[in-house]
């Protein structure tokens, strides 16, 4: 039976990528089930895996290995297909781009199967554009200096936030110059006073904890990074190579660290608001561990005063007692008030609706 759930799980992510708009993916991951079903090169690429928290993260630990071997050009007959590798590929996709996928993994099969040992490392720049709606819905009563600390980090490109460009009809913030832009972000107006000026943000402190951080400073690093990215969407490839040259110049600290432990040396600070965010991380995290999350959360919560503020941010899955169907919603606390749901996107981040 482990087989056969791995295969579920996969095709489920197969439906997944084509909602959101990957039609190469859709058609390689509901071939990889069928793969995985029959005891193909796939099957022996996820063996010992099919347990692996979230619906999600054994296609992607999948996807990302073979898209790796493409971007590093030992899949060569695969990348005619990878349009992140100047590839193509027309509608429908051609049962060769399956052939070449399934040699692929059967040829460099301990390559995939260890990446099949990493957890999905998705913290997309797109995101970005709620977790800074979230501060700026936060700060527009009462302006105070930052500290920031994110949970989940991965390489910390969330933690330049401020830097990206989002832009919106009739609107927009952040850096004009910037090498990240995040056009379309808002289907209507954002959930932050937009009929006043935006308050200024400024970060006293910025850091992050990882499992199992990345340098993007790093060529290894890059690779993880753009592997995971989805090889037919190139609007999320040109942001990430926007995030890794602000990274270059601006690096941000990322603690190899547990999500708990992380926020046991965080405390609210007089003069400051301490915001620590997230996005799309939770699920992977075992729930003993997000029970002492919770606990440390609260005790932030709990510890804040007027002017020594705590907020949490998370753009996570949410779904409704009794459902099988997923939100994504960005939710804010301050202090120990109670959580407001202010906005829904789709799991990238663009576009993102308010409440």
């Amino acid at each position: 039976m482990p087989l056969a759930h791995a295969a579920a799980m996969i095709d489920r992510q197969a439906t997944a990528c084509g909602e959101l708009g990957s039609p190469l993916y859709e058609f390689l991951l509901r071939r990889a089930a069928l793969d995985v079903a029959e005891g193909g090169p796939c099957a022996a690429a996820v063996a010992g895996h099919e347990d692996a928290p979230g619906p999600d993260a054994i296609a992607l630990r999948l996807l990302g290995g073979v898209h790796a071997l493409v971007l590093t050009g030992r899949a060569p007959e695969l990348a005619a297909y990878y349009p992140s590798a100047g590839g193509k590929f027309s509608r429908p996709v051609p049962e060769a781009a399956w052939t070449a996928f399934r040699a692929t993994v059967a040829d460099h099969l301990d390559w995939v199967r260890g990446w099949l040992t990493r957890p999905p490392q998705t913290n997309e720049t797109g995101r970005a554009n709620l977790l800074i709606a979230g501060l700026l819905h936060t700060l527009a009563d009462a302006p105070q200096p930052v500290r920031l600390f994110e949970l989940g980090a991965s390489a910390g490109l969330n933690l330049l936030a401020d830097r990206f460009r989002c832009e919106w009809s009739g609107g927009g913030l952040g850096p004009a110059d910037s090498p990240v832009r995040l056009t379309d972000a808002w289907q209507g107006p954002p959930p932050f006073p937009v009929d006043r000026p935006l308050p200024a943000v400024e970060f006293t402190e910025r850091r992050g904890c990882d499992l199992a951080p990345i340098d993007p400073r790093s060529a290894e690093g890059a690779l993880a990074l753009r592997a995971y990215v989805w090889a037919d969407r190139p609007e999320r490839a040109a942001r990430l190579d926007g995030a890794l040259a602000l990274a270059a110049v601006h690096p941000a600290e990322v603690e190899k660290i547990g999500a708990a432990e992380f926020l046991r040396q965080v405390h609210p600070a007089e003069g400051t608001l301490t915001v620590v965010w997230h996005s799309i991380m939770r699920q992977y995290v075992p729930a003993a561990e997000w029970a002492q999350v919770e606990a440390e959360l609260e005790r932030l919560a709990a510890a804040a005063t007027p002017t020594a503020r705590f907020a949490h941010i998370a753009f996570e899955p949410s779904r409704a007692p009794g459902s099988e169907q997923r939100r994504f919603v960005l939710t804010v606390r301050s202090g120990p008030g109670p959580e407001q749901v202010l906005a829904e996107a789709v799991p990238h981040g663009l576009p993102a609706w308010a409440l």
